[in-house]
C-alpha cells in the first residue's frame, strides 16, 4: 500500500511539474530535445551511423530532458547519470579505457611497411589548428581549443580534451565529433574531388607489403609511447593507453585479453559513454546559438583536415619523379576516422580506375592519423591546460 501511495505521489508531482511549466520557455525546449534524441536514435538504427554511441546518447538525451529530471534522480547530485558522469567522464576514465580497446583493434602493419606515410597523418591535423584560430574569434581560448579538437576526428580524444579543459559545451562537441565521423563518406569525397584532378586520382601506388617482424610490432607501441611522452607530455596518457591496447594485440600471449578489449571492453565503455555524456544535453545547455556555431566549426575542422592531407601530398608530388608520386587522395585518410576514411579513399580510387587499389596505403595513413590526432590533443592540453 505504501509503495502504491509513493507511486501516486510521484505521478502527482510529475503532473504538477508539467502543469507548472511555461509552454514557450520550458515545454517547447523539452520537446525539441526529445526530437533531437529521437533523431540520434533514428540515425543509429535506420542509417547505422555510430549506433553503439548515438543510440545510447539519443536515449540519454530524452531521459535528461524529462520533467523533474534535474531533481528526481536522473541528473541530480546522486542520480544515476550524474554518478556515472563523475565516475567515468569528469575524471577522463571512460575515454582512456576506450583507447585500450581501440589500440587492440588497430593493425599498424601497413604503416610499418611504409613509415613515411606518417607525415600525412601529421598534415591532416591542420584543421584542428585552423579551427582553433577561427573559434578563438567567438569563444574564450580554452573553449576554442576544446572545439578545435573536433578536428581530431576521434571521439575519445575530443571527450578527453574537452573535459580536461573544463568545456561547458561538451555535449555539443561530442555530438559534432561523432556525427561528422559517421558522415565521413559524405563530407570527404566532395572536398577530395575539388582539390584533385582526374589524372591525380588515377595515380597508382605499388604496395610492397613487407613482412613486419613480431619484434618490430612489439617495440613499436613501446617506442611511440616513449617518444610521445617526451615530445608532448600531456599526450602520454592518451598515447600510452592506445599503445597498451596495441601491445596486448601484438604480444602474442594475451589473445583472449586482446579479444576482450576489442569487443567487450570497447562496446561496454562506448555504451556507458553515450548515455553518460547525455548529462550535458539538457535543453538549457544545448539549445543555444553556441551549439549551432560549434556544429559549424566542427564541419570546418573536418573539411580543412581533409584538405590539409590532400594538399600536402600534392606539394610533395612537385618534387617526386613519375612513378614515385603519391596519389594525393591518401592524404585525406590522415584525419583518423578509422577505418571509414581509408575506405572512402579506396572507393574513390576504384571509381576512377577499377585496378587502382589504395586501401593498404590509405590504411597506413589512417592509423598514422590516429596516433597524430592523439598527439595533437596532447599539444592542445600542453598549450592551454592548467
Amino acid at each position: 500500500m505504501e509503495t502504491l501511495m509513493d507511486f501516486g505521489t510521484k505521478i502527482m508531482s510529475l503532473f504538477e511539474a508539467v502543469m507548472g511549466m511555461d509552454f514557450t520557455s520550458e515545454i517547447v525546449p523539452m520537446l525539441i530535445m526529445w526530437a533531437i534524441g529521437g533523431l540520434l536514435i533514428y540515425l543509429a538504427i535506420a542509417k547505422d551511423m555510430e549506433p553503439t554511441l548515438l543510440l545510447p546518447m539519443g536515449f540519454g538525451t530524452i531521459l535528461v530532458n524529462l520533467p523533474l529530471a534535474l531533481t528526481e534522480g536522473v541528473i541530480s547530485e546522486h542520480g544515476a547519470i550524474e554518478v556515472l558522469y563523475n565516475a567515468g567522464v569528469a575524471n577522463e576514465l571512460f575515454p582512456l579505457l576506450l583507447f585500450i580497446g581501440i589500440g587492440a583493434m588497430i593493425d599498424f602493419g601497413p604503416l610499418l611497411s611504409n613509415p613515411k606515410l606518417m607525415i600525412f597523418g601529421a598534415a591532416a591535423q591542420f584543421g584542428i589548428f585552423f579551427t582553433l584560430s577561427v573559434a578563438s574569434l567567438f569563444f574564450p581560448i580554452n573553449e576554442a581549443a576544446s572545439i578545435a579538437i573536433i578536428g581530431a576526428a576521434d571521439g575519445p580524444t575530443s571527450i578527453f580534451v574537452a573535459t580536461a579543459l573544463g568545456s561547458k559545451y561538451i555535449g555539443a562537441i561530442i555530438v559534432a565529433a561523432y556525427s561528422y565521423m559517421a558522415l565521413v563518406p559524405i563530407v570527404q569525397p566532395p572536398v577530395i574531388k575539388l582539390l584533385t584532378t582526374k589524372k591525380e586520382r588515377k595515380i597508382r601506388m605499388k604496395y610492397e607489403g613487407k613482412a613486419i617482424s613480431k619484434r618490430t610490432r612489439i617495440l613499436f607501441p613501446i617506442v611511440v609511447s616513449i617518444i610521445a611522452g617526451v615530445v608532448s607530455p600531456q599526450s602520454a596518457v592518451l598515447i600510452g593507453f592506445l599503445m597498451f591496447g596495441n601491445l596486448i594485440r601484438e604480444c602474442g600471449v594475451l589473445d583472449s585479453l586482446s579479444e576482450t578489449a576489442q569487443k567487450v571492453l570497447a562496446n561496454l565503455i562506448t555504451i556507458l559513454l553515450g548515455i553518460t555524456v547525455a548529462r550535458n544535453m539538457n535543453a538549457d545547455a544545448f539549445l543555444t546559438w553556441e551549439t549551432a556555431l560549434i556544429l559549424g566549426l566542427g564541419l570546418v575542422a573536418f573539411i580543412f583536415d581533409t584538405a590539409g592531407g590532400v594538399l600536402f601530398a600534392k606539394f610533395l608530388n612537385l618534387f617526386l619523379p613519375e612513378g614515385k608520386k603519391f596519389n594525393p587522395m591518401i592524404g585525406a585518410a590522415g584525419i583518423s576516422a578509422f577505418p571509414m576514411s581509408s575506405r572512402v579513399v579506396h572507393k574513390l580510387g576504384l571509381e576512377e580506375d577499377n585496378q587502382n587499389f589504395l586501401l593498404m596505403h590509405a590504411t597506413g595513413v589512417n592509423v598514422s592519423g590516429q596516433v597524430a590526432s592523439v598527439i595533437a590533443g596532447g599539444m592542445i592540453l600542453n598549450f592551454f591546460g592548467n
